[in-house]
């Protein structure tokens, strides 16, 4: 005789199996709409740009994109311990969704109303509070993701859902260079960007909250509080050694990013920053996802999410150095192809592998725990950037990044497990 939690977890499985293609359909086109506006926000061309022609300042380019990964690293755990106990979350992911778009909506409108000093602390404001929003909504939505989808499914959904997105950012990106930023549309090439990220991520949330269908979990954590939920975490750790070294090279391989506001910099000392080089290398860039976010896709489907994870890093250091030995801006080209690439890989494996250690009870904390270590070292990092790179300049914040990436790497490979092969 069946027992009554075995049956309820039949019954879960049902309504995921059920409802399996319209939530696809949901977390495609939220993906493809969504995530192609914050790839305008979040590449490493515009917003550096944007800081650097407002500031002049490379401290302060490290300084606003510091600010909003800082946004980033308390909201995670607030936003878990607020929804692990909840039956549903879709009602918080939309909140949490449409606050982050308002912050874009927020820094294209700033161009207009604003400028001088006002117009560079307003858009400082509205990147921290993105990294608040951003923070609670990711653990959400990736929360929903992993209830919503089989494992053995997620690495092509994201795949097809990323190439599709990346197509249409890295082609807008390169228009939004020659025809926005370059020519200065209407007065603000900049805030006509954001106005069109702004659309595009309402239009995919939009959709998703139109198809999106959640199941409730045969079992739920108790409420508790806060502080006491944070008492947990050493116990989470301990308990599991490969999360707890993943943990620890996932923190160095954002300690990594320490260079990444500061390629496009670079990029100045040796041509100048027009609008149709910003737009080619954003192309370059975000035309990554759309080559290889199927490859990703397929390699963790079949090999698991570190195997991704280990060749994206390959790929990262690969690409830096070939960027400080570029000399024409063809090579460029390339190069921040390849650190498209790489970052599209260690997103997807990064966030995915984590699903996988541990009770699903627990899946939403474990997220926000890794989350908030690397919004951490994501905001420290571009200030650090910011600070040496003003001090030694650009090629001893590479060789830094460089040497956090090879730490990452030598973890993953020597002291990590690939969950699948763990659980067989």
């Amino acid at each position: 005789m069946d027992k009554p939690e075995d049956d309820a977890e039949a019954q879960y499985e049902k309504f995921v199996l059920d409802n399996l293609k319209r939530n696809y359909a949901g977390h495609f086109i939220h993906g493809m709409l969504g995530m192609t506006g914050f790839r305008l926000v979040n590449a490493p061309t515009f917003v550096p740009a944007y800081l650097h022609m407002l500031s002049g300042s490379d401290a302060i380019v490290g300084l606003g994109l510091a600010l909003q990964q800082l946004g980033g690293i308390v909201s995670p755990i607030v936003g878990a311990s607020s929804i692990e106990h909840r039956p549903r979350v879709l009602s918080v992911s939309m909140w949490m969704g449409t606050l982050m778009r308002v912050q874009i909506l927020g820094m294209a409108l700033a161009g207009w109303l604003l400028s001088g000093t006002p117009l560079l602390i307003a858009i400082m404001f509205f990147l921290f509070m993105l990294g608040l929003f951003t923070g609670t909504q990711r653990v959400a939505f990736q929360y929903l993701l992993a209830k919503v989808i089989p494992i053995a499914r997620r690495g092509r959904l994201q795949g097809w859902r990323n190439m599709t997105g990346g197509l249409i950012a890295a082609t807008l990106s390169y228009f939004a260079g020659v025809w926005f930023v370059g020519p200065n549309l209407f007065g603000n090439g900049y805030g006509v960007t954001f106005l069109t990220a702004f659309v595009l991520t309402s239009a995919g949330l939009t959709i998703f909250a139109l198809l999106m269908r959640e199941p409730v979990p045969p079992t739920l954590r108790p409420r508790m509080r806060l502080g006491e939920r944070l008492r947990e975490f050493p116990a989470m750790l301990m308990a599991d050694a490969d999360f707890m070294w993943f943990m620890v090279a996932r923190t160095f391989a954002m300690a990594g990013r320490v260079a990444a506001p500061f390629y496009i910099l670079y990029v100045s000392t040796t041509m100048p920053l027009t609008g149709h080089n910003i737009g080619l290398l954003s192309f370059a860039y975000l035309m990554a996802d759309t080559v290889t976010n199927l490859l990703w896709g397929y390699l963790s489907d079949k090999s698991g999410f570190k195997s991704t994870m280990v060749i994206a890093l390959i790929v990262w250091v690969g690409s830096t150095v070939l960027l400080m030995a570029s000399g024409d801006i063809w090579m460029i080209f390339l190069s921040f192809f390849g650190l498209g690439a790489a970052q599209s890989g260690y997103m997807m494996s990064s966030q995915n592998i984590v699903f996988e250690f541990g009770h699903r009870d627990d899946m939403a904390m474990r997220l926000a725990i890794s989350n908030t270590a690397e919004s951490l070292m994501a905001a420290l990092g571009p200030l650090a950037g910011g600070l040496i790179a003003a001090a030694s300049g650009y090629a001893t914040v590479f060789w830094l990044s460089i040497l956090f990436e090879v730490a990452a790497l030598a973890l993953m490979i020597l002291r990590v497990r690939e969950p699948r092969l763990r659980k067989r």
